[in-house]
C-alpha cells in the first residue's frame, strides 16, 4: 500500500478515491477558478474532488484575490496557477467555465459557463463582489447538483453567516 505504513495489527481501509471531480477553469486561473475551488472545497461534499487550471496560466494567483479569500477566512495565498490539461478535462464529471469564451476548451462531459468577470486589475471592492458572486454560485451548485443526488455531505460551516463585503473593524 503506497502512503501509509502496514502492520499486521492495522486493519482499517484505504482512503476512498473521490466519487467525483469538479474542474473549474478560466483564462490565468489566477482569480475566478481559484476562489471556485476554494469554496468548492470549503462547502462541497467530502467525496468530490475540486481543482481549478487555466488556458493561460499566470505566474502566481492575484494578490487581491489572495486578501479577499483571506477576509473571507480562506487562505489560497500557497497555490499555483495550473495550466489545463486534457487529462483534467478527460476525468472531469463536470466542468465549470469562467469567462474565457473561445479559448476555453472542449471538455467531454457536463459544462456550466458562468459570466463571471475577471478580477485582475479591479479595485478590491469589485473583487469582493466577485467573490460574494462566485460563492454563492458554489452554493448553488452544490445544493441543485450534489445534495439533491445525495452524493457526499455538504459541508457549509456558515451557511447562515451573513456574508462579509469588507474586513471586521479590529
Amino acid at each position: 500500500m503506497i502512503g501509509r505504513a502496514m502492520n499486521a495489527e492495522d486493519t482499517s481501509p484505504a482512503p476512498a478515491p473521490p466519487a467525483g471531480y469538479v474542474l473549474f477553469v478560466c483564462n490565468h486561473n489566477a482569480g475566478r477558478s481559484q476562489m471556485a475551488q476554494a469554496f468548492f472545497e470549503r462547502y462541497g461534499p467530502d467525496d468530490v474532488l475540486a481543482e481549478s487550471a487555466g488556458t493561460e496560466p499566470a505566474e502566481r494567483i492575484w494578490p487581491v484575490v489572495v486578501e479577499v479569500m483571506g477576509e473571507a477566512g480562506i487562505d489560497i495565498a500557497g497555490r499555483r496557477p495550473k495550466r489545463l490539461t486534457p487529462e483534467m478535462q478527460r476525468r472531469a464529471d463536470l466542468a465549470v467555465t469562467m469567462g474565457c469564451g473561445d479559448a476555453c476548451p472542449h471538455v467531454p462531459t457536463v459544462v456550466e459557463d458562468w459570466d463571471i468577470p475577471d478580477p485582475a486589475g479591479r479595485p478590491i471592492e469589485g473583487v469582493r463582489e466577485i467573490r460574494d458572486v462566485i460563492r454563492a454560485q458554489i452554493r448553488e451548485l452544490i445544493a441543485v447538483r450534489f445534495a439533491a443526488t445525495g452524493e457526499g455531505c455538504a459541508r457549509d460551516p456558515d451557511a447562515h453567516a451573513p456574508v462579509p463585503h469588507s474586513p471586521t473593524p479590529r
